[in-house]
């Protein structure tokens, strides 16, 4: 951490000859103050951890990201801790913005909403007010739904945008960079600043220009390797909203059209990503800004025969975290990290203490070289369907209401693909990962079993209806001579 020097001038004394002895005292110099450092976070909304092109994905185009990733620090294992509803930005954003697991909300009921949900307390400590006490100016700018609406308010200048509202221009992230780079330029100020830049991209439904679109061959885009037509098992959220975007079997052209959607939608929020960079440089705030890049969760898009990001499937709880600025040096980490764990690392760079009741741990050490990890072993849930718990290679999955569970070596099988839960060889290292599941559970206040009296039959037939179409937005078939393409599947179903 950043220290203040202090300087102190020697006492000088001069005597005369028969005279009253008076002392002259050289003025202590003040020390000079430590220029602390702006926080930039810049958070995407389903973007997965392998669609950067820097880190190990050919087919996508990123060259801002790139850029970013090549003098950055980045964590290969960084992730959500899961969700307690289908909407996971919900409960993702809150942890990002507070520190906190979400097992420890406590339930609001908001103006617009029809029932209460755990949210994130803003009378807790959380970003906003903690950098702000600290001396920062703080500022939000994002999508409006799902999100850490208890906590927005807070920031000295929040605003929000609306997913369908930004799809009109083609250009993902526009709306959310042009307001910023305004920000930038007229701040009144000498304060450093954290910038919470909440995007709704790359979420469906995809709208891009032409132009990002044109940039991608359809037919070359490879499929995820762990893809399927069908998920094998009924994981609990077999027909969620998510999985309504895509019928099934989910074709190898029909993947191949969300991922064409997906990537250009990426590449257009890369672009202006690549302006918001640009403009700190002009406005001299570049050198001294740490930039963090990360996402609320992952995506499917036919891995496992998914679409959606309601499962502990590494696509899904797995999201990119890509740290870049002054003092942060260039290499990356295999270390077990959560999105919460962010906040107090903001802590610990702004100089301020961290709070002692966070859930998150300060990653600043793994940054520095202090220090490997931050924890042993990570946890997953989604719901009341799902755990998982991994450490450094093996990953066990339970589905407690139908008594499966899945076990995969990371380390030889990253895809999640060769399930070894069968292999009599690994009952032994599944009763220990059992009982490391119980006592994460313990930890964080889960009292959900991870064994029911009559499970459920885990076969599972895909309904015989076609998905609907979403009515909250309107747009024609596609149209190639139109600029902006608006594809018939991913208007299905808007961003909630």
């Amino acid at each position: 951490m950043m220290q203040y020097c202090f300087k102190y001038a020697l006492l000088l004394v001069t005597t005369c000859s028969f005279a009253l002895v008076r002392p002259v005292v050289a003025v202590a110099e003040k020390p000079a103050a430590v220029e602390r450092p702006n926080i930039l976070l810049v958070f995407t909304d389903d973007q997965r951890a392998d669609t950067i092109h820097a880190l190990g994905n050919p087919a996508i185009i990123t060259p801002n990201l790139d850029r970013l990733t090549e003098r950055g620090f980045v964590f290969n294992n960084a992730y959500i801790m899961g969700s307690n509803s289908p909407a996971v930005c919900l409960p993702s954003r809150n942890m990002l913005m507070s520190g906190r697991a979400y097992f420890h909300f406590r339930r609001y009921k908001l103006p617009d909403r029809r029932h209460p949900f755990p949210y994130a307390s803003p009378e807790e400590p959380n970003v906003p007010t903690t950098l702000g006490t600290a001396g920062y100016e703080t500022y939000h700018h994002g999508k409006k739904g799902n999100t850490a609406r208890r906590i927005h308010p807070l920031f000295d200048h929040t605003k929000y945008v609306t997913h369908h509202s930004v799809l009109k221009n083609g250009q993902p992230g526009k709306v959310v960079v042009d307001r910023a780079i305004d920000f930038l330029k007229h701040r009144k100020t000498d304060k450093p600043f954290v910038m919470y830049l909440a995007f709704s991209e790359p979420h469906d439904p995809r709208v891009s220009a032409q132009e990002y679109r044109d940039m991608y061959d359809r037919d070359e885009i490879p499929l995820p390797k762990n893809y399927l037509p069908i998920h094998p098992f009924d994981n609990g959220e077999m027909t969620i909203r998510d999985e309504r975007l895509e019928k099934w079997p989910r074709t190898k052209d029909a993947i191949r059209r969300h991922l064409h959607d997906y990537y250009a939608m990426i590449t257009g929020l890369d672009h202006h990503i690549g302006r918001l960079f640009q403009a700190l440089k002009d406005q001299g705030l570049y050198d001294n800004t740490i930039v963090v890049f990360a996402s609320d969760n992952g995506l499917a898009l036919g891995s496992h025969g998914l679409m959606g990001k309601q499962s502990v499937y590494e696509h899904s709880v797995k999201v990119p975290l890509i740290v870049a600025g002054p003092s942060i040096p260039h290499g990356d980490s295999d270390a077990l990290v959560y999105l919460l764990d962010l906040f107090p690392t903001f802590c610990e760079w702004a100089g301020t203490p961290v709070p002692e009741e966070l859930d998150g741990k300060s990653l600043a050490p793994i940054i520095a070289g202090r220090s490997e990890k931050v924890r042993d072993t990570a946890f997953f849930a989604y719901r009341g369907v799902q755990r998982a718990v991994r450490d450094g290679c093996w990953k066990l999955i339970c589905y407690p209401r139908i008594d499966r569970t899945q076990l995969f070596d990371l380390s030889t099988d990253p895809d999640e693909t060769h399930d070894l839960s069968a292999d009599p060889a690994q009952a032994r290292r599944i009763e220990s990962m059992m009982k490391l599941m119980r006592r994460w559970q313990e930890r964080l206040g889960d009292d959900a079993p991870l064994v029911v009296d009559q499970p459920a039959d885990g076969r599972w037939t895909p309904p015989a209806r076609k998905p609907k179409k979403n009515k909250a937005i309107s747009g024609r078939r596609n149209d190639r001579s139109r600029s902006i393409v608006f594809n018939e599947v991913n208007l299905l179903h808007g961003s909630p």
